[in-house]
């Protein structure tokens, strides 16, 4: 891949590239920007207490790409943009979720996230020339519905979790998991099916 000119490849912005899951330079003015939003929506909401519901729905209405019906998420809160995040209905986030949303994070209804959860969809080359160059890639995440990931879980970037699964505490999820199965482990293994 040439890096001469990085932001005008193929005539289409970083963020256009990041969107479409190819590679594209994080430090663009209009990702830096989209990015600095986030955390300054971010930061005013982990500054909100428990007795402040209707300030912080409106925040993550503001910082989220979706964010259903009687779910609750516990500050702190980091994201990369927000906006690529969408949280079902009736869902609860435990304290420090990190969901870097640079490719979309799809999670369900009824899903359950333990304390100091990672979402990570961002990636970067192997390849030392590229990564120096400050190239980066990213993959979607989806969570079924009803799904619980205790606490410590980090799920990689490109990882579909079937629904009605529970990830152990502290794994990590590199592949795809099916619906209806325990996973646990590094990296996350099924080792057992669950019945609904």
């Amino acid at each position: 891949m040439s890096t001469e000119n990085p932001y005008q490849l193929d005539g289409r912005s970083m963020r256009e590239r990041m969107l479409a899951g190819d590679a594209y330079i994080a430090d663009d003015p209009d990702l830096s920007e989209a990015s600095a939003r986030a955390f300054d929506l971010a930061d005013a909401y982990n500054a909100t207490s428990g007795r402040q519901k209707p300030l912080r729905r409106a925040l993550l209405e503001q910082l989220l790409g979706g964010l259903g019906a009687d779910s609750e998420i516990r500050p702190p809160l980091r994201v990369d943009y927000g906006i690529h995040l969408t949280i079902g209905a009736r869902c609860f986030v435990n304290f420090g979720l990190v969901a870097l949303d640079v490719a979309a994070i799809t999670i369900g209804d009824d899903v359950q996230i333990g304390p100091n959860v990672q979402l990570l969809t961002p990636t970067h080359p192997i390849e030392p020339g590229p990564r120096r160059e400050k190239w980066e890639g990213a993959a979607p995440i989806t969570i079924g519905d009803n799904v619980w990931l205790g606490g410590g879980v980090i799920v990689c970037p490109g990882v579909t979790i079937g629904a009605d699964t529970v990830v152990g505490a502290g794994a990590v999820v590199t592949k795809d998991l099916p619906a209806g199965v325990v996973a646990v482990g590094n990296p996350a293994r099924v080792i057992k099916r669950v019945d609904g």
